[in-house]
């Protein structure tokens, strides 16, 4: 039971990720800053490391599912824990870039703690 719950869970991380992705390419405005303050939405250049960002989104997202097809728990929970570390990371971008402590507490941080959960059920699963 922990386990199809950890794996319904890290679909859903695997879905949110790509859809976030999807919406950085199809609507960058809306997408951009994740946090940080004074992002220049408007500038070409900027818009062009939203697409970066867009595409490393969707591919992370994928390949979630595709560790869950062809893998095992453990090595999805070992993934799971290794891609915790990005939404970690954009959590201390967002703090050293002086922008709101709720969005790097409360969405990268939170998504990192959620990861790490999923990823400790899968590996004592």
């Amino acid at each position: 039971m922990i386990t199809i719950i950890a794996n319904v869970l890290a679909g859903l991380i695997g879905a949110g990720i790509i859809f976030i992705g999807i919406r950085g390419l199809l609507a960058p405005q809306g997408a951009a800053g994740f946090g940080i303050p004074d992002t220049p939405t408007e500038d070409p250049t900027f818009q062009a490391w939203l697409s970066v960002k867009a595409f490393r989104d969707i591919a992370s997202g994928l390949l979630i599912f595709i560790v869950m097809a062809g893998g095992s728990t453990q090595l999805l929970g070992w993934f799971m824990l290794a891609a915790a570390l990005i939404p970690f990371g954009d959590a201390l971008t967002v703090l050293r870039s002086k922008g709101p402590r709720w969005a790097a507490y409360g969405v990268h941080g939170a998504t990192a703690a959620v990861m790490v959960v999923i990823s400790a059920l899968l590996l004592i699963a």
